[in-house]
């Protein structure tokens, strides 16, 4: 069951040694189906202790169950409940009689002192101080005497008596001899408690499920283990954590057991039925390891059920766990029509190669489990954490198989409808390997819009529902894919919508632009939008962003490549889908090149040049993209003060004043190349001035004189 990521938590233990850089453990993440595709359709999943047990036990009809503590009441003990349900309905004077007699040790003193009581109240209390003393016969004879009052006389001690007698007399008979019937007496006792309880007699304290567990001691006591697990099993069943706890410790019991012993046992079909359980939970697995003695546990077991089919899909279940799969395939012919059956039976025609025979046996395992069926929590051999219900599970390998055939909306459709349990697959295969338009139709179609999600509610780390998630990640994919005008409707929150309009109408405009500044104004502004709030609006769900983490943590991923479960129509997918770049946090990639293109249609001697670079260099944190900007600049930009801080300290760009300086740049060139012969270009100047000014004065006098 539980092989713990050694690699991975070892690194966290090394964070506090001084070995450079520490690099941050991160939570535990729910597990992937399609991360290791071949080994979730082999691996079955253990089985849940809680769940299974809760199937051999029925809850007694009109017995109350037992509820959950709450509040106050959920640190109370037994001892301050019972002080609390023993004052209830009594005057101040009473309660304060009562707390006196209950100091007492000497239950005849209790009985004449407390003469001002009702006699069931005066009795009973009598019997518990003798109870309390070790005087168990004389206890026994108080409680006879509460239930041998009238029955309108007790209706508030008799559940009370009946218990507390099954606890005398059970006491009574760890020093009496053997042959005596005191077990017998007291399991009577428990009984008529249980029916006191049922018929409506007070019971505040539970005692009539309480009576449950007590009467399995005493028939534990006298060896008899079938009916113990019976009782423990319908406590539990009636919600008592007593009864769950006791049968894990009678499940630890019998697998300890010499091997003559627990064979004789195993003869018993509750013993059978528990021990399959613990087997099938993987009880007393610690990290993956499996316990010494499991596998002679197996064998008694298999020999002891050999030609009986009452719990053959348990039983075929264990053998396949084990890999006995002659065995599994055995028992699955007498296992019926539920659903762990037919998974098991999925499985095994995967082993056969026989792909449709396992995809029908997953759809009739995914029709024949309960929607609501639950096996808790698991821990997978990767450490990661799965929250099991069958039919999700069951629909979730299908969805491998549905990948593999190009079933791809059916594939999604699968894991979309875990409700979030395997949501990393689900958005792997809608970000990744549906096309665009396949995903807008099936959230057209299934998924409307849910009430708007505040910032507010992302920021107090409310987790957003699942078509919330999936509206948004259309969301980004239409933005990341140019279809400025589509995306905006698909976020949840209206500031994301307002911000997916404004990077889409500046991406429209850049590109609109005929005035180099105009373009360079909106590519930059887009830029910074991209930058600042990229993984909102443009960040993948999954790899290579995260966005699901905020972009807070990232997840081991397995290259992709063709085989026996990815066909090649779903490769090319995934490839054309990746992300450009395909890097951690790639959208900053996006607006680093809005920002060089930015850069492109500005006059390199403007200030708006070396503005737009130096704002790009600031956020940046990767040193490589830093020193790109850096470098333009220093290669093509014009000196500015404010250089000497460039990345940290920037000013605005200003884009209108940078038109002025069009002319300045085409003229730079010629002037580049005059420069060498600047003295004696203005040396000819002055004398070709001269010489014309000459000219125009002697052609004047010409006209004058004509």
């Amino acid at each position: 069951m539980l092989t713990r990521n050694w690699p991975r938590h070892l690194l966290c233990l090394s964070l506090g040694l001084p070995l450079g850089t520490a690099v941050a453990c991160g939570p535990d993440f729910p597990m992937r189906l399609l991360d290791n595709r071949a080994q979730s359709l082999a691996e079955l999943p253990e089985g849940n202790f809680r769940y299974e047990v809760s199937r051999l036990g029925q809850a007694i009809d009109g017995l109350k169950k037992i509820a959950v503590p709450v509040g106050d009441s959920a640190v109370l003990d037994l001892a301050e409940q019972r002080s609390q349900a023993e004052l209830a309905g009594l005057t101040a004077e009473q309660q304060t009689l009562l707390k006196h007699l209950r100091t007492l040790t000497d239950a005849h003193e209790v009985d004449r002192q407390g003469a001002s009581l009702s006699s069931e109240f005066r009795l009973y209390l009598a019997g518990a101080v003798a109870f309390h003393a070790g005087d168990f016969p004389l206890a026994v004879e108080y409680f006879h005497r509460v239930l041998a009052l009238p029955a309108d006389q007790r209706a508030l001690r008799s559940t009370w008596a009946a218990y507390s007698l099954g606890r005398a007399l059970f006491a009574m008979h760890a020093g009496a001899d053997a042959s005596s019937d005191l077990l017998h007496q007291a399991q009577q006792a428990f009984e008529l408690t249980r029916r006191l309880s049922i018929d409506g007699f007070s019971d505040p304290l539970g005692l009539g499920v309480a009576s449950l567990g007590e009467q399995a001691r005493v028939a534990l006591d006298s060896g008899d283990w079938s009916r113990a697990i019976e009782l423990y099993a319908t406590q539990n069943a009636q919600g008592s954590a007593v009864g769950y706890t006791s049968l894990k410790l009678l499940a630890a019991q019998l697998s300890s057991m010499p091997s003559d012993q627990l064979a004789l046992l195993l003869q018993n079909k509750p013993v059978q039925q528990l021990v399959t359980v613990s087997l099938l939970s993987r009880l007393g697995w610690s990290f993956g390891e499996q316990p010494p003695n499991e596998k002679k546990l197996i064998e008694l077991l298999q020999s002891s059920t050999r030609g009986t089919f009452d719990n053959a899909d348990r039983l075929a279940a264990i053998s396949y766990q084990q890999g006995d799969y002659p065995s599994a395939k055995a028992l699955l012919e007498h296992a019926g029509d539920g659903g762990l059956a037919w998974w098991l039976r999925a499985k095994l025609a995967m082993r056969d190669g026989d792909k449709s025979a396992a995809a029908a046996a997953y759809a009739k395992a995914a029709r024949a489990f309960a929607q609501d069926e639950s096996w808790g929590e698991r821990r997978t051999q990767d450490w990661n954490i799965e929250s099991l219900q069958p039919k999700c599970r069951v629909e979730g390998e299908s969805a491998i198989l549905a990948l593999q055939r190009g079933d791809y909306l059916q594939a999604f459709d699968q894991l979309y409808r875990s409700n979030g349990i395997y949501w990393f697959d689900a958005a792997t295969v809608a970000e990744r390997v549906l096309t665009v338009d396949e995903l807008k139709q099936y959230v057209d179609s299934n998924v409307p819009a849910p009430p708007v999600h505040s910032q507010q509610f992302r920021d107090n780390y409310a987790p957003l529902p699942v078509a919330a998630r999936l509206r948004d990640l259309l969301g980004r994919r239409l933005l990341r894919e140019e279809r400025y005008e589509e995306a905006p409707q698909y976020f949840g929150d209206v500031d994301l919508q307002n911000k997916a309009k404004a990077y889409g109408q500046l991406r429209q405009e850049a590109e609109a632009a005929w005035w180099p500044s105009t373009r360079a104004s909106a590519l930059f502004s887009s830029a910074w939008l991209a930058r600042q709030w990229g993984m909102e609006i443009l960040g993948y769900e999954m790899a290579p962003d995260y966005a699901t983490f905020g972009g807070n943590y990232s997840l081991e991923t397995t290259s992709l490549s063709v085989g026996p479960l990815v066909s090649e129509n779903e490769y090319q997918r995934q490839q054309a889908s990746a992300a450009r770049p395909d890097q951690r946090y790639h959208y900053r990639f996006v607006a680093n090149s809005l920002a060089n293109r930015a850069a492109d249609n500005l006059p390199h001697s403007s200030q708006a040049f070396a503005a737009v670079l130096c704002a790009a260099a600031g956020w940046n944190t990767d040193a490589q993209q830093k020193a790109f900007f850096y470098r333009r600049y220093v290669k093509e930009g014009p000196y500015v003060q404010w250089a000497l801080f460039f990345g940290e300290q920037c000013q605005t760009p200003d884009f209108l004043n940078a038109d002025k300086r069009y002319v300045t740049q085409a003229l730079s060139p010629i002037r580049a190349v005059l420069r060498p012969y600047k003295k004696p270009l203005q040396y000819g100047g002055v004398v070709a001035f001269t010489a014309v000014a000459l000219w125009l004065i002697i052609r004047r006098k010409r006209v004058h004189r004509a």
